[in-house]
């Protein structure tokens, strides 16, 4: 029986204990459950027809409830998610984005990760955000990006990842890795290690860019298959690749002489390029003019053979007619070029008187020379 209920006691009246006091009130008081049920059942009753509990009245409230929990289970999927449902927390399905229906929670719940979202990921560099002049500034990780090549060299490496996560590696996604963002980046960081250890420092820094990347995505993506990430490579982009800064000027003047040395090689192949062809076409065409004069020479070799067997025949047949005719063509070969000036022996009227003692007779006649025929020496001479 509670204390306030008491008329005194054998030690005197009022509310009070058997030591002299009752109980202190220390603040306010919980509400009374009794109360509060029987106030909400005053309610309900108001609310049902008829003004009391009726077994059409429970089984109304039972059916909007249900209608209710029914509704419950239209979700709506944006446009960069994809939806996964859970039945009592294990993976059935996923669904496109979009108005997607599951059964009421607890059956089936659902979760929507950015799958359809491309994510970009940047290793060996810090990308902050200014506000205060609304831009980025990068800021650079040396223990990111500082790597050893595989002939003993350190590199300064900056590259980005785009990713995403695969339409049929959502439930992978989900359940297999804790950290997806932490996971792709440790494992890009140390595939880029690894590429770069193997390879030399001089191609990374001029021309094996692109295999680079190339092969850092390929070994990504293997990597994440394997762990069954549920995470797609799009791609891998080298934004700076630089020796590192305290060696970076030395490395631009051997960059400078090099480039200086391959274009003086270019120059000098220009050169080869062009003189050598010239020089074999030179070449050529002496050998097709000695080829041609060799030629020549045989055919008229053969045709003077020929020539000399041809006569010899006439000359057998009669040798006085021949000679004669040789010597007549003789003679006109050697002189047919020559000056010639027919004196009589001074017959006639003027013959007492004789010759001029001198007269210059080649200077009052010009000189011809006529070619001689082919494969014979040319002969001039002349008659006073």
């Amino acid at each position: 029986m509670p204390w306030k209920n008491q008329g005194g006691g054998p030690w005197g009246s009022g509310p009070k204990g058997p030591w002299g006091s009752g109980p202190q009130s220390s603040g306010p008081r919980p509400p009374d459950l009794e109360d509060l049920l029987r106030k909400g059942q005053d309610r309900l009753q108001s609310m049902l027809p008829g003004g009391f509990v009726s077994g059409m009245g429970i089984a109304l409230v039972l059916v909007v409830a249900l209608v209710i929990w029914g509704l419950s289970g239209f979700f709506r999927v944006q446009s960069e998610e994809l939806g996964v449902v859970l039945r009592f927390g294990k993976h059935v399905r996923t669904v496109q984005p979009g108005l997607n229906y599951h059964l009421p929670y607890p059956i089936e719940t659902v979760l929507l990760p950015k799958a359809l979202r491309v994510s970009t990921l940047s290793v060996g560099m810090s990308i902050l955000e200014d506000t205060g002049r609304r831009g980025r500034t990068i800021r650079d990780v040396p223990e990111e990006s500082l790597m050893l090549t595989g002939d003993e060299n350190i590199v300064d490496v900056d590259f980005t990842v785009l990713w995403r996560i695969k339409p049929d590696g959502v439930g992978n996604f989900l359940f297999n890795i804790q950290n997806p963002e932490g996971t792709v980046k440790a494992v890009a960081e140390s595939v880029m290690r690894e590429v770069v250890g193997r390879a030399n420092i001089q191609p990374i820094l001029t021309g094996a860019r692109t295999t680079t990347e190339t092969q850092v995505q390929e070994l990504m993506q293997k990597t994440l298959d394997g762990y069954s990430a549920g995470v797609l490579i799009q791609q891998v982009q080298l934004q700076k690749v630089d020796p590192p800064a305290q060696v970076i000027d030395a490395f631009r003047d051997v960059q400078a002489a090099q480039a200086d040395a391959q274009r003086l090689q270019n120059e000098a192949q220009t050169y080869t390029n062009r003189v050598v062809p010239d020089a074999r076409g030179r070449a050529a065409q002496i050998l097709q003019v000695a080829e041609g004069y060799r030629e020549q020479a045989i055919a008229e070799a053969k045709g003077q053979s020929a020539r000399f067997l041809k006569v010899y025949d006439e000359y057998k047949k009669a040798p006085d007619v021949t000679r004669q005719r040789i010597y007549l063509e003789t003679m006109e070969r050697i002189l047919g070029g020559a000056e010639k000036l027919v004196y009589d022996g001074g017959q006639g009227a003027g013959a007492s008187q004789g010759v001029v003692p001198y007269l210059p007779l080649n200077e009052l006649t010009p000189r011809r020379q006529p070619p001689a025929p082919s494969g014979q020496p040319q002969q001039s001479g002349s008659t006073r």
